[in-house]
């Protein structure tokens, strides 16, 4: 019986990808794009973890400009800059960043409804 590879199957970790996640440690910094429901149909797009390097204020002037939206940038105790833009605007935001070289397609998270 001992000569014979028998393989047993693993249970499926749900969690696997997140534990890997931790081995690394902040070698991968996400850019976080969110949706914040207001009330009925208004809604808010928040976007979270650009490097301190890169003028906040500059990028959201851009984003105005190009998606013809109102925003701006909140400071916040725990999260630092956040820029704020009106509308559901994640699709529009990534796809700005990874075309204006700011940040990597693979760097960016798309959270949402």
């Amino acid at each position: 019986m001992s000569d014979l590879d028998v393989q047993t199957p693993t249970a499926f970790d749900p969690f696997a990808d997140a534990n890997a996640d931790d081995s690394d440690a902040g070698t991968k910094e996400y850019v976080h794009i969110r949706i914040q429901q207001r009330n009925g149909r208004k809604s808010l797009t928040t976007v979270q973890g650009l490097k301190k390097e890169f003028s906040y204020n500059k990028i959201l002037k851009d984003l105005k400009k190009e998606f013809c939206c109102n925003g701006t940038v909140v400071q916040d105790p725990e999260l630092g800059q956040v820029i704020q833009l009106q509308g559901d605007q994640r699709k529009n935001v990534s796809t700005f960043l990874v075309q204006a070289g700011i940040v990597k397609k693979e760097n960016i998270k798309i959270h949402g409804f």
